[in-house]
């Protein structure tokens, strides 16, 4: 059985349409392949798929407030287990910054995002999954607070909405009107970003720019952040602001830390999730990949999630992405059975996204080529 568990090609494909478009490769040489489909994701853009596609969990919407105050219709995904129900929960799918964005990062909110946890503790949810990668905001997560009954108050006592600009003026906070429903409850944060709320190793100077945070906004932005972080952590009588994680999405991990929550590598929760050790123990042979692949992939991006799984069990795995770092080859190649790049020859970027799934089908087609010759 040959395993295909690609991540998405961020931009241009999703990871279930990587994953058929490397089936369509492989039988166009071997017809009657046996192929399993297994779409990944690491709590970025396309968990909430990826988590549905393998568990045939059931896909919800709900209107909510988007970034930028505007309404949109949001997915979110319900597990029915022996242990209850289970929300599966995408930060991306509400302040994902491949949306529409009609503010600035500074009046951005993540306020959707704690009105769909209210909507599933409302439906009897206590058991959360929450992909943090892929965000637009930079708020501290206290939109989502505030969604669950945070009280934000200046000096003068006037309530604020929660916003890194509102933030500046903030003076105290209330969490007596928190939902206390949270406090049953338990949050798997779906996350590998281990940076602190603030300073230079923070989320706004470490991932705010890639948000649209210009260089003049950065100490501002940041010190709405900290002000945030110190009345909060005041409150819980601990420095969760300086805790490995906090960072996360623009301080959405900080957030949901104070709820009780505990980061997890997103790609291991969705491999215990999916069965996917005993996928690749019955394979053959495993078939990965990212929109590119370069010294970040071994900082726990999905491909190298999936090499150090089939290293256990002896099951060879390729990487095939979109773009591949020439540079980087040489501390990749030891963790995968052949890297490769699925663009063939010189192109622009709008031929690569155009063209993407008859590459991979293409490049599927010629490994396994290979692989019969070998065998």
């Amino acid at each position: 059985m040959i395993l295909l568990a690609p991540d998405s090609y961020k931009g241009s494909l999703a990871a279930i349409e990587v994953a058929k478009a490397m089936e369509t490769g492989i039988r166009r040489v071997q017809p009657d392949a046996e192929v399993r489909l297994m779409p990944l994701a690491d709590g970025g853009e396309g968990t909430l798929d990826a988590v549905l596609e393998a568990t045939n969990g059931n896909r919800h919407e709900l209107a909510v407030t988007g970034a930028s105050y505007e309404k949109l219709m949001a997915g979110y995904g319900l597990l029915e287990t022996p242990e209850g129900l289970v929300a599966i929960l995408e930060a991306a799918q509400v302040v994902g910054i491949t949306l529409p964005l009609s503010m600035p990062v500074r009046l951005r909110t993540t306020q959707g995002l704690g009105e769909i946890i209210k909507h599933c503790l409302d439906l009897g949810v206590r058991r959360f999954m929450i992909g943090l990668g892929g965000s637009s905001t930079n708020d501290g997560g206290s939109g989502l607070l505030v969604a669950l009954g945070l009280k934000l108050f200046d000096s003068q006592g006037r309530l604020l909405r929660g916003n890194p600009e509102d933030l500046k003026h903030l003076d105290y906070v209330d969490f007596s009107y928190l939902d206390p429903r949270i406090g049953e409850s338990l949050i798997t944060i779906m996350s590998d970003v281990n940076n602190p709320l603030c300073g230079i190793l923070g989320a706004t100077v470490v991932f705010g720019p890639q948000k649209g945070v210009q260089e003049d906004e950065l100490a501002e932005l940041d010190e709405s952040l900290a002000r945030f972080g110190s009345c909060c952590d005041a409150h819980t009588g601990k420095q969760i602001s300086l805790q490995a994680g906090a960072g996360a999405a623009g301080g959405l991990g900080y957030a949901l830390q104070l709820l009780g929550g505990v980061s997890r590598s997103g790609a291991e929760v969705l491999f215990e999730l999916i069965g996917f050790d005993e996928a690749v123990r019955q394979a053959e042979w495993v078939f990965t990949g990212e929109g590119r692949s370069d010294s970040q992939t071994l900082l726990g991006k999905v491909a190298h999630a999936v090499s150090q799984v089939a290293r256990r069990y002896n099951v060879p795995v390729t990487l095939l992405s979109g773009g591949l770092d020439e540079a980087s080859l040489l501390n990749l190649g030891p963790h995968f059975a052949g890297c490769f790049s699925v663009i063939s020859k010189p192109m622009t970027l709008e031929e690569a996204l155009v063209g993407s799934s008859s590459m991979v089908a293409n490049c599927a087609e010629q490994l396994m080529r290979l692989w019969l010759a070998k065998n």
